[in-house]
């Protein structure tokens, strides 16, 4: 923890030091409350369109959870995530609110994996398809090359299309961890692989949540553009759809608190090399940034209310 905040510290000290910080806040105080509040509604459509693909994945397994308190769950997980020193803060608290339902907790953890594994999915499809449009218009701007995020795409699908066709098959792969533990090891991969059957005889819940996946990530984009407008920066949509989704990727490396620091240095990188200010970089990722996290206290206020009942 003390190296990744040191990280974070270090990267967010070196940005700043680079720029005028008090153009910076003035640029800041400028921004149009209207559009900000259109950029938190953008948001708001994107949780609901996160607890409705998590859903489709638990009715396709007979799991019946209310909406409602699927999206109480939602917003007390992404409380958890930007608020405790962890990508995966949240991913517990939706295994713990499913696991008594799906009578589980296996079932409920793969569950929660599949649906990251198709955001990831959607994820890089968005970023392919924003580095094939910017790539048109400045091409050596561009950080990654198109074809590489389409390989991407190509191959994790491929890999990962297996398990689901053949699921008996995928369970046999994870036979040598039996070696820990015989009993509970073999138990849980008996769970996943029941799990990995049911998904093949219901492929349209994989399909919705893919499809859901897609209208996720590209919500995000179309989010951070809001906020982008929000501020008067001249910023091409297509370009945020490269950073946006490369920068959640870079996120997912374990060496920063919550990809501070980490986060805004890969916009910074991006939008220097397509001629944008440090200035513009800073302010986009850091003004997102602090919305969703103000907007997650909402997952605050659902977790001390349902521990006080």
């Amino acid at each position: 923890m003390a190296v990744k905040i040191a990280i974070s510290v270090a990267l967010l000290a070196v940005l700043f030091s680079r720029i005028d910080v008090g153009r910076l806040w003035g640029t800041a105080r400028q921004a149009s409350p209207l559009w900000l509040a259109v950029a938190l509604g953008i948001f708001s459509i994107n949780t609901i369109a996160s607890t409705w693909r998590w859903r489709v994945l638990l009715e396709a397994q007979a799991i019946d959870v209310p909406v409602r308190r699927l999206f109480g769950s939602f917003l007390v997980a992404l409380f958890f995530n930007n608020f405790l020193p962890s990508n995966v803060g949240g991913d517990v608290i939706r295994i713990s609110d499913t696991a008594r339902p799906a009578g589980s907790k296996t079932l409920a953890t793969t569950i929660v994996l599949i649906d990251r594994g198709l955001g990831l999915l959607g994820l890089v499809l968005v970023a392919a398809l924003g580095a094939s449009a910017a790539g048109a218009v400045h091409p050596a701007a561009i950080p990654i090359w198109p074809v590489w995020l389409w390989a991407c795409f190509l191959i994790a699908a491929a890999a990962s299309a297996p398990a689901v066709l053949l699921p008996d098959g995928f369970g046999r792969l994870l036979q040598p961890l039996t070696v820990f533990h015989p009993e509970w090891v073999g138990d849980r991969i008996n769970t996943v692989t029941s799990v990995l059957a049911r998904f093949r005889e219901r492929p349209g819940a994989l399909v919705e949540c893919f499809g859901g996946a897609l209208f996720v990530q590209g919500t995000i984009v179309v989010y951070y553009f809001a906020v982008a407008y929000a501020l008067h920066l001249n910023v091409a949509l297509w370009d945020l759809a490269v950073i946006v989704p490369l920068s959640f990727v870079v996120q997912l490396l374990p060496i920063s608190v919550n990809g501070f620091g980490v986060r805004e240095a890969t916009f910074t990188f991006y939008f220097t090399r397509i001629g944008q200010p440090i200035e513009s970089a800073l302010l986009v990722s850091l003004a997102a940034t602090a919305l969703i996290m103000i907007f997650s206290l909402l997952g605050a206020v659902v977790y001390v209310t349902r521990n006080h009942r």
